[in-house]
């Protein structure tokens, strides 16, 4: 089968009262390489959806004395992404289109061959295959930045993206860990990205961003009038990234009775959803991050022990960035001509000052200070390159003052007179005219010394 019509893997339901129809799209479908669960009524159907996510399902619209079009909206209201397609007899067409009104995606008529089923779930996959891909795009939108975040010059750097790489590959619990702005959440995006996971979404969950109250329901779902203000049924990240990833960040401070649930899903793949007492199973895979120290957390007690050996499988440090000043000027610049592009600015450079000032700067905030402080300088900043005064002030190297009389030269004199007077006046043409200088000349003065 050549690439472009390969059907993609779906988990697929089929509901039909005829044992010959189950069994022919059963092996018509699992053939195709998907992963099958047949029922004959509608109580196994919605069994079945509750414990496990399903990209699709076929429905027979006649289930003995039972109508399959109730079991529709049951099984939206479940899991709005599922794909229904009804199976019909020629003389219900009518019903058919009534059912795709209740939010049924498709029918297909009996009889029905193989080809015809083939089709309509390699047309149904591509449809859930572009959602998901919606879903991800919309899900870390604004965390679009430049491409180069994992450009290293760094050895040791070099290694763990080589690592992460081997890892990627398979369904190993990742455990990314450093300081705050490191990219943490970036390597997790990337590892995702070269997973054979890539084509189903991935969700983030940031554990210090939601009160421990919500964060089980964020993660595992929530029934309606589970609590105050559950007006309607929530699936959770989990099963919105069924087949996919999941990424918690900063795990270390996720509350401990979220840890016993996720210790749980993590051992048997199978959750509950708060207020439910439905047991569930997801194909999700874990990356965990965080900027605190997991092993030391569990020696104390803050941190389950058990959880922790099971997140430790795969455990990768980021390095700061100040232990990787070979990196900061490549990141710097990709920075610089992203968001000169982004702002609609021309591209732009660097002074010698200014790149400097950025290798010499110890980065508390790691990558992420380094990206606001281009961004900033970029949007704030004037002519063609950044100087030092577009840089936030606290990225500036504290200097002693020249004075009459130091051992300094003239050009450093002249260029903390100028900054001074031009901090301390309302125009260019009012300190030109102090200095008794024309404009023109204290414009390159300027220049020279990045003002």
């Amino acid at each position: 089968m050549d690439k472009e019509n390969k059907a993609t893997v779906l988990n697929i339901l089929i509901v039909d009262d005829e044992a010959n129809i189950r069994k022919t799209l059963s092996y018509c479908l699992a053939a195709e390489g998907h992963m099958v669960i047949a029922v004959s009524n509608p109580e196994d159907a919605v069994e079945e959806a509750r414990r496990r996510s399903f990209d699709m399902a076929f429905v027979d619209l006649k289930l003995g004395d039972e109508d399959g079009m109730e079991l529709i909206p049951v099984l939206l209201s479940d899991s709005s992404w599922i794909k229904i397609v009804v199976i019909t007899a020629h003389a219900s067409i009518e019903t058919a289109v009534e059912a795709i009104k209740l939010g049924a995606a498709d029918y297909i008529a009996k009889p029905f061959t193989p080809d015809q089923v083939k089709l309509i779930t390699r047309r149904m996959g591509k449809i859930r295959e572009l959602e998901t891909e919606i879903v991800s795009l919309r899900e870390n939108i604004q965390q679009i930045g430049p491409e180069n975040s994992l450009v290293t010059k760094n050895p040791g750097m070099q290694r763990i993206i080589e690592t992460l790489k081997k890892a990627a590959v398979s369904d190993a619990i990742i455990l990314l860990q450093g300081e705050s702005g490191t990219g943490k959440s970036i390597f997790a995006r990337a590892v995702h990205n070269w997973s054979l996971r890539a084509a189903k979404p991935m969700a983030v969950v940031a554990c210090p961003s939601v009160p421990s109250e919500l964060l089980e329901s964020e993660m595992f779902g929530h029934a309606r009038g589970a609590f105050t203000g559950a007006v309607r049924d929530n699936p959770g990240r989990i099963a919105a990234c069924e087949g996919g990833t999941l990424l918690l960040d900063e795990i270390g401070d996720m509350a401990p009775g979220v840890q016993a649930k996720l210790l749980r899903f993590i051992q048997d793949r199978e959750y509950e959803r708060l207020g439910e007492s439905i047991l569930r199973r997801a194909d999700v895979r874990i990356i965990a991050a965080t900027n605190a120290d997991l092993e030391k957390k569990a020696a104390d007690g803050s941190f389950r022990e058990d959880l922790f050996y099971r997140l430790n499988v795969i455990s990768l440090t980021i390095p700061p960035l100040r232990q990787r000043p070979e990196d900061i000027l490549p990141l710097a610049e990709g920075f610089l001509a992203y968001f000169s592009r982004v702002n609609h600015r021309m591209p732009l450079s660097f002074t010698d000052q200014t790149k400097e000032s950025l290798v010499n700067h110890s980065w508390p905030g790691n990558v992420r200070e380094l990206r606001n402080a281009v961004e900033r300088a970029v949007i704030l900043g004037n002519g063609d390159k950044i100087s030092m005064n577009d840089l936030p002030g606290n990225i500036i190297p504290a200097v002693k003052t020249p004075a009459i009389g130091d051992k300094v030269s003239l050009a450093a004199i002249e260029e903390l007179h100028i900054r001074r007077l031009m901090a301390s006046t309302s125009s260019l043409q009012e300190a030109a005219d102090i200095l008794g200088i024309d404009q023109t000349t204290l414009w390159r003065r300027r220049k020279t010394y990045g003002i």
